[in-house]
């Protein structure tokens, strides 16, 4: 009977993930859920982090991005049937946390209210089916630098909450490296960049565990009382969200910043993992791609509300892919393992900044990767591609570096007399984008 049951249940699970069709088994989507839990459950420790920087109580952030994580990835394996993990993006945390919460002193709700609109308008636009329509009118040069422009302000993050830099008189400068933060920091580095080139599966969270471990001896990190607790409230960033508030017209190229970041993040990641998997075309679409664009667009609205901002496809989710997660039952897996760790907020909250610093840091400068596809040779594409990514850096705030880029592209091809190469649709962007300098001037 107990032979028949398990054989009942094993179909049952082979029919609603079609385990069979796509060539794989319960063990390997198992293996493969473990190997993209290990990839991404770093998440869990970095961006509580960052939003605890921006004043929000770190526990409640900690539940809130955990429940966020859970759910969106459970509902990926579940209605998309594809192995990808979803989480807060970086990049769009950086956006919320550092630029509009820190920066431009934005309160807490009104940026969660932009977070909530960037999903709805992601997820009109995927009801209609007009995702090309958006991918045609962001030029290729911006779009490629996007990603780029991201991983240098994370990177910048990392050198900050390690104390590798500071500010000065004249801007940026130099920390004390001698301090026990900064060496550490230094070390993990170097420790994550070795672990990342020999493939080691969870090399992100290897990296953070051993520098906790060397954080505690040097009085860095602090062992917590207990390592099991009931997870803390969510009532401190549940359903925060001014979302009349975020639509006043200044807001707008956030809102755009927000959009692009997840829009175009949600697309690579989806198409590169398909490619993996098998289930795409040699151009990377998807039959289905609607599925997990869905999902995805519901995960910006619903993390809005849970306190887990800009929710995305994680790259990450080619950890899955690589150790032959084909269906979504290997999401259904990491989205398990990832509600565990609700019972351990006391040991994700006890890891220091030192340990996540180097983590930041390898993120960020890996992604510098996407400025190689921009035609440097052309100086109308150069130039809008380098300002997405100086502008950013420069002025510490990603959604100025994008309306830059965007801007110096319609306005560059125009003097150029490259009229054919700009969409109509940048021309009807374009004057709220030159509102939007006009305002931050006056």
């Amino acid at each position: 009977m107990a032979t028949e049951h398990a054989s009942g249940t094993g179909g049952r699970v082979d029919r609603i993930f079609r385990l069979t069709e796509r060539g794989t088994s319960v063990r390997t989507e198992a293996l493969a859920g473990v190997s993209m839990f290990l990839a991404s459950a770093y998440v869990v420790i970095v961006v509580p982090g960052m939003l605890a920087a921006a004043g929000v109580p770190h526990t409640a952030a900690t539940t809130g991005v955990i429940v966020t994580v859970v759910l969106a990835t459970l509902f990926m394996g579940l209605y998309a049937n594809l192995p990808f993990v979803l989480a807060p993006g970086l990049g769009g945390v950086a956006l919320v946390t550092v630029t509009l919460i820190q920066h431009d002193h934005v309160p807490y709700p009104v940026a969660m209210g932009m977070v909530f609109w960037s999903g709805v308008a992601f997820l009109l636009l995927t009801l209609l089916g007009v995702r090309r329509l958006v991918t045609r009118i962001i030029p290729d040069c911006v779009r490629l630098s996007i990603g780029s422009a991201i991983g240098l302000y994370i990177a910048m993050l990392g050198f900050r909450s390690a104390g590798l830099i500071e500010a000065g008189p004249k801007g940026m400068a130099l920390g004390d490296l001698s301090s026990g933060a900064a060496l550490l920091a230094l070390a993990g580095l170097v420790l994550v960049t070795a672990l990342a080139s020999r493939k080691i599966p969870g090399t992100l969270l290897i990296t953070m565990a051993v520098l906790t471990i060397a954080a505690i001896p040097l009085g860095v990190a602090e062992v917590p009382g207990s390592w099991f607790e009931a997870p803390g409230s969510l009532g401190p960033v549940a359903f925060h969200m001014d979302i009349l508030g975020a639509l006043k017209p200044e807001y707008l190229p956030y809102l755009f910043a927000l959009f692009a970041s997840e829009f175009f993040s949600a697309t690579g990641v989806v198409m590169a993992v398909g490619q993996r998997i098998g289930i795409a075309d040699e151009k990377g679409e998807i039959s289905d791609v609607k599925k997990p664009f869905l999902v995805d667009s519901v995960g910006v609205i619903g993390g809005s509300a849970l306190g887990g901002p800009s929710v995305t496809t994680y790259l990450e989710s080619a950890a899955g892919a690589d150790s032959g997660g084909r269906t979504g039952l290997t999401s259904v897996v990491t989205g398990s393992l990832f509600a565990l760790l609700l019972l351990f907020t006391p040991l994700a909250t006890m890891i220091p900044a030192a340990a996540t610093a180097p983590v930041l840091i390898f993120i960020g400068l890996s992604m510098l990767a996407g400025l190689r596809k921009v035609d440097m040779s052309e100086p109308t594409d150069a130039i809008p591609a380098a300002l997405v990514v100086g502008c950013t850096l420069f002025w510490g705030n990603f959604g100025t570096g994008i309306a830059a880029g965007l801007t110096a592209y319609v306005l560059i091809k125009a003097a150029a007399g490259r009229f054919k190469e700009i969409h109509p649709g940048m021309w009807v962007l374009l004057p709220f984008l030159l509102f939007f300098f006009y305002n931050s001037v006056h």
